[in-house]
């Protein structure tokens, strides 16, 4: 007893950094905001109690975020989480059918946009999306003969939200990426053999029958990877355009809690928003887990 007593104190010990960092900087903050949600809250003076002002004055008076932010962020989350992580899996899948050298590389290749997204950004898209003949989409297209004159794609809001989802798409490779890999290469190389004599005949059958079955777990993982990452991704319009954006046309709702947390500093209605947002998410995260979980896993 006494010996399974100190193995559980170690344990515990062992538990205790992480629970420290837990509480402090996830826990913590997330009961603050929903305490600040029911709070008129300027930064400087303590906080008034409203009640459920801010969320009433979210759902009934604020047009912005109900005719641009929130349909934006949907249609945002819809095609970079659900199309990046249809992409992240073809493209693990691609790279686990070759050698180890070559497979390396292409991962580190397309792993690489989610680390340096920001640093592209200021240097790669702005010139690709430069409003001048020396952009280098804008110089593509008038050689092409498509256009006559540039386009000032960084202010015209009918290119902004696309932009931005293109952009998304191209750093959406991050870890679910790399867990969907190691969920490929490590599975059962007995059970592609069972299948290959019980009729198995090419590649295509072998993922929908054997590989997906066999990474439930990491691909689990990757689906909540890619709702968070796609709900909380607002650095893009920011670094591209500034906050808000043109029009409103490419802001989401991490833009719209840093325009009234740190812009207009009403941090009890950032808040608010804020909340909206981890119940957003919190739903998605669920749908998901119950589409690539099993009654038996339970």
């Amino acid at each position: 007893m006494r010996k399974r007593e100190n193995s559980n104190t170690n344990g515990y010990l062992f538990m205790l950094p992480y629970a420290l960092m837990f509480v402090v900087f996830i826990l913590l903050p997330t009961v603050l905001a929903v305490v600040l949600s029911f709070t008129n809250f300027n930064a400087i003076q303590f906080p008034k109690f409203v009640g459920f002002l801010n969320y009433i004055t979210l759902i009934t008076s604020d047009e912005v975020f109900m005719q641009y932010v929130l349909p934006n962020t949907v249609l945002y989350a819809v095609v970079v989480g659900i199309g990046g992580y249809i992409l992240s899996f073809v493209l693990a899948w691609a790279l686990c059918n070759l050698t180890k050298v070559p497979r390396t590389i292409f991962a580190l290749i397309l792993y690489s946009p989610s680390m340096t997204a920001g640093v592209a950004m200021t240097v790669l898209w702005k010139v690709i999306f430069s409003g001048d003949q020396t952009g280098l989409l804008n110089a593509w297209l008038m050689n092409l003969g498509l256009i006559d004159e540039p386009i000032i794609w960084l202010v015209n809001t009918k290119y902004l939200l696309p932009i931005v989802i293109i952009i998304g798409l191209w750093s959406s490779m991050g870890v679910g990426f790399l867990s969907m890999i190691a969920g490929i290469l490590n599975s059962n190389e007995e059970l592609y053999e069972a299948a290959a004599i019980d009729g198995i005949k090419n590649r295509f059958q072998e993922m929908i029958y054997i590989t997906i079955p066999q990474m439930k777990p990491q691909m689990l993982f990757a689906a909540v990877m890619a709702i968070v990452n796609a709900f909380q991704n607002g650095l893009i319009s920011t670094q591209l355009t500034g906050n808000p954006s043109p029009g409103y046309a490419a802001q989401l709702i991490v833009n719209h809690i840093e325009d009234y947390g740190f812009l207009r500093y009403e941090m009890g209605y950032a808040a608010a928003v804020s909340v909206v947002l981890l119940l957003i998410v919190q739903i998605f995260s669920k749908a998901a887990n119950a589409l690539l979980t099993e009654k038996d896993d339970f």
